[in-house]
């Protein structure tokens, strides 16, 4: 199966070690991976700003880059929720590249949406001592649908302690330039949901969005706390090697 890699910004520029977890967890599943050079950003952050035109051209360009790729799978369900509801939208009226648009919907997604439906697989036989707890990101829950997945990933690997977050949905107040605008509004938000992480007694947070993680993660560190941030795709594949040491 060929999977090319939407890396996203963040992953990209602050934390490729999860794109690398990603692409060594595709490879251990049969996966050819690639990586089309040509991708850049996915045109969010514009689109969000009201650069609609803009956008629209950062998008032409993904929709290139990936433009004969089988599948393509992004650690990101804020990025691929841009791809699947807003690149249809920006090109509705021009029927060639909504067309295109369309199709890089039909083949692009968020990792552990691929895993569960595409791969069929809910269970890496990992293993991972520790009290674990998962935020879910506005973007993968709300536009993708991504609810299931990442739980099923989750609660199948041995040896965790996994405890609910409360107020789980409530968002962590980044939304990329909303964190800018509103970085008052955004700031009481982000210490709200680094409260409640605290409350689980938690030693991992867990979560499918580097923008969120990277969001709370900091307040977290900026207030000394002892809670590890980790994607989903790094808590993974580090259960799978902790598994394969102990057999």
């Amino acid at each position: 199966m060929r999977v090319s890699l939407f890396v996203t910004c963040i992953a990209d520029q602050m934390y490729p070690e999860v794109a690398e977890s990603v692409v060594r967890l595709l490879h251990r599943y049969g996966c050819e991976v690639d990586f089309p050079e040509l991708q850049t950003c996915c045109g969010q952050p514009a689109f969000n700003s009201g650069y609609q035109d803009e956008a629209r051209e950062v998008a032409r360009n993904l929709i290139r880059a990936f433009e004969h790729s089988d599948y393509v799978v992004s650690p990101s369900g804020s990025c691929t929720g841009m791809v699947h509801h807003f690149y249809p939208y920006l090109f509705e009226n021009e029927p060639e590249w909504k067309a295109k648009a369309e199709r890089i919907v039909e083949r692009t997604y968020e990792f552990s949406q691929f895993l569960v439906q595409v791969l069929g697989i809910t269970d890496l036989g990992a293993e991972f001592g520790a009290k674990v707890t998962y935020h879910p990101s506005c973007h993968a829950t709300r536009l993708l649908g991504v609810k299931e997945e990442p739980m099923q990933l989750l609660t199948s690997v041995k040896g965790i302690d996994f405890v609910s977050l409360p107020k789980k949905e409530d968002c962590c107040g980044f939304g990329g330039t909303f964190a800018v605008k509103m970085s008052d509004m955004s700031e009481a938000m982000v210490c709200e949901k680094a409260s409640h992480v605290c409350e689980t007694g938690a030693e991992i947070l867990v979560g499918t969005d580097l923008g969120c993680l990277m969001n709370i993660g900091g307040r977290l560190n900026k207030e000394g706390k002892p809670v590890r941030v980790m994607h989903l795709a790094q808590l993974l594949e580090e259960g799978v090697k902790a598994r394969e040491r102990s057999v």
